[in-house]
């Protein structure tokens, strides 16, 4: 009897053709599985992954639900609720920004600033908070919208794990459990959503992506080991040993998909050393199932001999 679990299973290869090798696809698609197991099971502390092929909607998710601190990644949702609100009319996002020594923090270029010497533009906060990981330029970001803004709009989408509940440095709130939280299902929500354009509108999901693709003076975990043609849209955070964690889309040719990845409770490099052999495991599947014909080869001529 043709069971249901079988039925789902199959479900990402029914759009191809009749007489695709649907047994051989199965065996690609578990061999992946296994070895993604395999990479989260060598893992000391928990570690999540969501990947989401974005054309055809095939998935992978490894403790999808749990929640962990997102460190800068959580930077994500600030830079989303400044152009929502620049959108809005509450500012333009060309309005400038004087830095303060009071004001500013450890992590970043701003607190090296002089004091009151400089004026930034709410855009460019938003590029240094994002490129350079700037946590000064974070906090002047969230007295300028609001942490309480921006947990409403995360709810408004039907978020309820994903949290910002401290500012940037500020310890105290950290030991007493007011961490920024995410999940991997969530996170990767959030990406999907900015792809689609679903976020606010198109326009406002591809400026707030255009940030994010901005190159880094060091790629995250999950662009070190692509291509170097392969571009990614992402943000990376990291409390060493702690903590790991990375939301992005990858913009693979026919193949675009979602990719994050979260690690707490960590020792030495184990999610670092994690997220780049997944990051290599689900891009290589996803590219094969991009090019591949219903038997297996690619369409590509470039890869012929």
């Amino acid at each position: 009897m043709f069971r249901l679990q079988t039925l789902i299973l199959l479900l990402p290869f029914l759009t191809l053709p009749v007489f695709a090798q649907v047994g051989n696809l199965r065996l690609v698609r578990e061999n992946s599985e296994r070895r993604l197991a395999e990479i989260v099971a060598h893992c000391r502390g928990p570690f999540g992954i969501v990947a989401v092929d974005l054309t055809r909607g095939e998935r992978f998710d490894i403790n999808e639900s749990l929640v962990f601190p997102q460190a800068s990644a959580i930077k994500v949702t600030i830079l989303m609720e400044v152009f929502k609100q620049a959108s809005e009319g509450k500012f333009n996002l060309s309005d400038r920004r004087v830095v303060e020594h009071g004001k500013t923090v450890d992590g970043g270029v701003l607190s090296s600033f002089a004091d009151k010497g400089s004026q930034l533009s709410i855009y460019d906060l938003s590029v240094l908070m994002i490129v350079l990981s700037d946590n000064s330029a974070t906090n002047m970001l969230i007295d300028l919208v609001g942490m309480d803004n921006v947990n409403r709009t995360l709810s408004s989408i039907g978020l309820k794990n994903t949290k910002l509940q401290r500012k940037m440095m500020d310890i105290e709130a950290s030991a007493r459990g007011d961490e920024n939280l995410s999940t991997p299902i969530e996170a990767a929500r959030i990406m999907q959503l900015l792809y689609t354009g679903q976020f606010v509108n198109q326009e406002i999901s591809e400026k707030i992506l255009g940030v994010l693709k901005i190159p880094k003076e060091t790629a995250g975990k999950i662009q070190s080991v692509l291509p170097a043609d392969v571009q990614v849209a992402y943000k990376a955070g990291e409390i060493l040993p702690a903590v790991a964690t990375e939301w992005a889309v990858v913009y693979l040719k026919g193949s675009p998909y979602v990719l994050v990845m979260m690690g707490n409770y960590g020792l030495e490099e184990d999610a670092g050393t994690a997220m780049k052999e997944v990051s290599k495991v689900v891009y290589d599947y996803f590219w094969r199932m991009g090019r591949a014909s219903p038997h297996g080869t690619y369409n590509d001529p470039s890869l012929w001999k």
